[in-house]
């Protein structure tokens, strides 16, 4: 089944609670959190204080996705302000220091994943696959919300759907930039089984149709 993760990006923060208890009553599967730290991505967006209200103002799974650098650093922060999935770069530390922030997500009992950026090929996940639960394309530069698909990951997103299949079936595979409509049959296609959709979800009239149309 494919699922759907909106991005509170494209959410009115004046009204956030709101906007959470009206995903989560249109059906959505997963709610992401994008943190950005200013240093790994150009922009700074959330952090703690925002993930502890989101935690009280739903029971929905948390998709909590670190944009910062050396992630390790937050991990039980985060974990304890609610994320059930905590999904970090693969590019933001040394491949050491990756694997010990991928053992204390584990450690917790909580679910992790790696994310790639457009230019970081799916081989380099060869060492980490076995122990994620989710791998995230980025189907736009991080950073901001609002940007237009990137066609050229959709090779991408096969590469890392057969990797999955051969080392890791349980996995799951997400894809976040650009996704309506129009692009959604493109990445479903091409193997991805989680989308996170931002203004595709939030800045639609009709929510729960918006979803439903996400995931046909």
């Amino acid at each position: 089944m494919i699922k759907i993760a909106p991005s509170i990006l494209a959410a009115d923060f004046l009204a956030l609670g709101k906007d959470i208890q009206d995903v989560e009553s249109a059906g959505a599967d997963y709610l992401h959190l994008d943190v950005m730290d200013g240093i790994f991505v150009p922009n700074i967006s959330i952090g703690l204080p925002v993930v502890h209200a989101v935690r009280r103002a739903t029971d929905m799974v948390l998709d909590v996705h670190l944009m910062i650098t050396k992630p390790g650093r937050y991990v039980d922060d985060f974990l304890s302000a609610g994320a059930d999935i905590l999904v970090f770069h693969l590019e933001a530390d040394e491949p050491q220091e990756i694997c010990a922030a991928i053992g204390k997500v584990k450690a917790r009992g909580k679910k992790v994943g790696l994310s790639l950026k457009p230019k970081t090929p799916a081989e380099t996940l060869i060492p980490y696959i076995k122990d994620l639960d989710m791998v995230l394309i980025m189907t736009v530069e991080p950073g901001f919300g609002g940007q237009k698909f990137m066609p050229d990951q959709l090779d991408k997103i096969r590469k890392t759907r057969a990797l999955i299949e051969a080392e890791n079936p349980a996995c799951e595979l997400e894809v976040d930039g650009g996704i309506d409509p129009q692009t959604k049959d493109l990445v479903i296609e091409a193997g991805a089984n989680v989308l996170v959709a931002g203004s595709a979800v939030f800045n639609q009239p009709n929510r729960k149709a918006a979803i439903e149309t996400l995931r046909e």
